[in-house]
């Protein structure tokens, strides 16, 4: 994960580079092959000082990383029993250090944990610490070992969990936000269209993800996911999932909690403010780019940059333990409120409220019989989807090696023609011309999906489509002819 990358994420990580390696990351090119080798972080930190240090001097850095063979990746443990839910923690490079509560299971008490280790940590004001970014269950913690050694940031940590111990009575600010959704619109629609197109058809979630959500939970009907969509209270238990303070959220109620599998592979498009559900979380993507929730609609900005509203005091909407409620709008009045909201033309509701972990605990308690009955029924429908995957040969899906035609010919060019070739490996997305056309300069020529982006192909100047040499849905490789346009 580069420097746009998201500090929350759902990326399992076996690895990660150095700091005083990250330059090399930055001059990677397509074709560009990679090895890892282990080294230790005081290496790490080593490494990153010796930079530092010839970058003062305006030097090369001389020093050659020794390698040692992988370590642990357990820090330090308090298990269950000397700890009220246990606690690790994991190195996640030389800058970073992980916090994890508990089981892996999601477990509200657990998010109630992580908070307050946050708000115990900002009250300390450590210098070295830079950004904190509370999971669901975690604490990923971003600091400076010149500043701030690792050794002694794990005695802080350990001091922090001997005062905080019982947090059974805890309540925390919780707001309401009231946000309009447009069910299944055109935008998420088209992205599932161009994902049949350019990456895999046969997926058990297409054409139709709401179906797909229908089936894989046991419900009766799509207006039944509509419905519980529409019901829920989605509490935000992380900003920053997929960009710009996405919230990931899950609904209170675990009987609103549809569970999904993700897109495998991922798509190459999501549209800005798609609402998705993903396992049992929902994300609202802050922006454009890549995506694996399943679609159930569009929502208004997440992310404000340019102007501060009454609902913008920073760029991020939303924050921690709020709770979202959608209701429905038409896709015509959501795309005029989506024009209005960022410019503070528009205005949402927002209710001040608190949340109680003791009052939740007693809601579960009181449900019990009624959520472990729709546990089961949403079990069973998963367990009999995954097997229909399995006798179809739908599961592990593996995606086909891309094979690029090859030109067999040598293209000879006539006086006053030009060669439009490709300058990246991708897919053919569009071809808005057809021969014959008279084009104009600037106008589209090809759009080709490449690398999670779609990169237009445009005409250097007026002149005629002789020859398209492509079609849509084929793959592509730098330097290869896809169409022949002549000029004069």
């Amino acid at each position: 994960l580069g420097p746009d990358g998201p500090s929350l994420g759902g990326f399992v990580c076996p690895a990660t580079v150095i700091s005083a390696d990250l330059w090399q990351l930055g001059q990677l090119r397509p074709g560009d092959s990679v090895r890892f080798v282990p080294i230790s972080i005081d290496e790490a930190n080593r490494l990153a000082g010796e930079q530092e240090q010839a970058i003062v001097e305006l030097r090369t850095p001389s020093s050659e990383a020794s390698v040692c063979p992988p370590d642990s990746a357990i820090l330090k443990t308090l298990p269950l029993g000397e700890h009220p839910v246990g606690v690790c923690y994991r190195p996640a490079g030389d800058h970073y250090l992980l916090v994890e509560y508990g089981e892996a299971i999601l477990d509200l008490e657990l998010r109630f944990r992580v908070q307050a280790l946050l708000e115990w940590l900002a009250a300390q004001a450590l210098e070295g610490i830079i950004e904190m970014t509370p999971g669901v269950r975690s604490l990923q913690i971003h600091y400076q070992p010149e500043h701030l050694s690792l050794s002694i940031l794990l005695e802080w940590l350990e001091r922090a969990e001997a005062e905080l111990r019982d947090l059974s009575e805890a309540e925390i600010p919780s707001r309401i936000v009231y946000l309009p959704l447009a069910w299944d619109d055109s935008q998420t629609r088209l992205a599932t269209e161009k994902y049949m197109q350019s990456v895999r058809q046969d997926a058990p979630w297409c054409p139709r993800n709401i179906e797909f959500i229908r089936r894989i939970n046991g419900l009766s009907s799509e207006q039944q996911v509509k419905d519980i969509v529409y019901a829920a209270s989605y509490l935000v238990m992380g900003l920053g999932d997929v960009y710009l303070s996405a919230p990931l959220a899950t609904p209170l109620d675990p009987r609103h909690r549809l569970v999904t599998t993700k897109y495998n592979p991922a798509r190459t498009w999501t549209p800005e403010n798609a609402v998705g559900i993903g396992g049992s979380y929902l994300c609202i993507y802050g922006m454009e780019g890549p995506g694996g929730y399943q679609f159930v609609g569009r929502t208004l900005q997440v992310w404000s940059r340019y102007h501060q509203t009454p609902e913008f005091q920073q760029p991020w909407l939303l924050r921690f333990f709020d709770q979202i409620r959608f209701y429905e709008v038409s896709e015509k009045d959501l795309l005029a409120m989506r024009e209005d909201f960022p410019r503070g033309r528009c205005h949402i509701r927002i209710e001040e409220s608190s949340f109680s972990l003791a009052r939740y605990k007693a809601f579960i308690a009181e449900e019990a019989d009624s959520i472990q009955a729709f546990k089961q029924t949403q079990q069973a429908a998963f367990e009999a989807e995954r097997a229909h995957w399995i006798a179809t040969g739908q599961a592990g899906h593996i995606a086909e090696s891309e094979v690029v035609a090859e030109q067999q010919d040598e293209i000879v060019l006539e006086d006053g023609q030009t060669a439009i070739e490709s300058h990246v490996h991708g897919n053919i997305w569009q071809i808005p011309v057809a021969v014959g056309d008279e084009v104009q300069a600037g106008q589209p020529l090809l759009v080709i999906e490449s690398m999670k982006m779609e990169i237009v192909i445009s005409a250097d100047a007026n002149g005629r489509i002789e020859q398209l040499l492509c079609e849509t849905g084929n793959p592509v490789k730098p330097g290869q002819t896809l169409l022949i346009i002549s000029h004069g």
